[in-house]
């Protein structure tokens, strides 16, 4: 995630040679911002965006390729170009081809929890039980998942850190860690440079990187499987 400072495919793709020399054991592309209030795009549009990003780093790199999308139409056409990985937001919710194009491509699949869309998920999010309603979620999830022939080693779940919560709620997910590792799946934490680190550090988007690397050391503590993160070295120099 780069905020669209790499939108074009030539400068996207020396970003992601740069990254996987930096230590990224993954990279994860998306066309379509996600950020709160972010406006959709087409598939048209989203596919212009990241097919030429993917197909250039296929046969470039040997980490694995994600494709972070919501559309089927996006997800099997990145699959088809060298990914591996389908990243879905709405853990295949939003779109009711999704679950068909996994399932038939046996790609590996990250499953999210977001309360709401984009132009909705952060207008005064309320839970009773965060902690719980977020397990209850990706679990219910995951098993539809698994129940429509995805396999439980390709599924990964990630709790969603940002979309659709408050500060106390991102701090409550995060002292929880545990209780979503003990559901069975290999966890995914999204922290990197979020508005709740701004919030907590009362810090711009440019001073969150002491924010985010406390969360990755965190989250490595829990035994989170995989961090997603924009500033790879910092991150790796932290973990190893």
């Amino acid at each position: 995630s780069d905020g669209g400072a790499h939108a074009d495919p030539k400068a996207a793709v020396a970003h992601g040679l740069r990254l996987v020399e930096e230590g990224a054991d993954l990279l994860d592309i998306g066309g379509e911002s996600s950020r709160p209030g972010a406006s959709m795009i087409s598939a048209t549009e989203e596919l212009k965006r990241v097919l030429p990003v993917i197909s250039r780093l296929a046969g470039r790199v040997r980490v694995p390729l994600s494709i972070d999308t919501t559309k089927a139409e996006v997800a099997q056409e990145a699959l088809a170009a060298g990914a591996s990985i389908v990243n879905d937001i709405s853990a295949l919710r939003e779109d009711s081809q999704m679950m068909r194009v996994v399932s038939r491509s046996r790609a590996t699949v990250i499953l999210m929890h977001r309360r709401g869309s984009a132009q909705t998920m952060q207008r005064a999010p309320r839970y009773r039980n965060v902690i719980g309603e977020v397990a209850a979620f990706l679990m219910q999830a995951a098993q539809r998942a698994e129940a429509h022939g995805i396999a439980h080693a390709r599924i990964f779940i990630d709790p969603g850190l940002g979309f659709g919560k408050t500060l106390t709620h991102n701090l409550q997910l995060l002292r929880a860690l545990d209780r979503f590792i003990a559901l069975g799946y290999p966890l995914v934490l999204g922290p990197s440079r979020k508005s709740f680190i701004g919030a907590a550090l009362h810090a711009q988007v440019h001073e969150r990187l002491a924010g985010t690397l406390a969360c990755v050391a965190w989250a490595q503590r829990a035994g989170v499987h995989m961090v997603r993160v924009h500033d790879v070295k910092p991150a790796v120099d932290l973990l190893h």
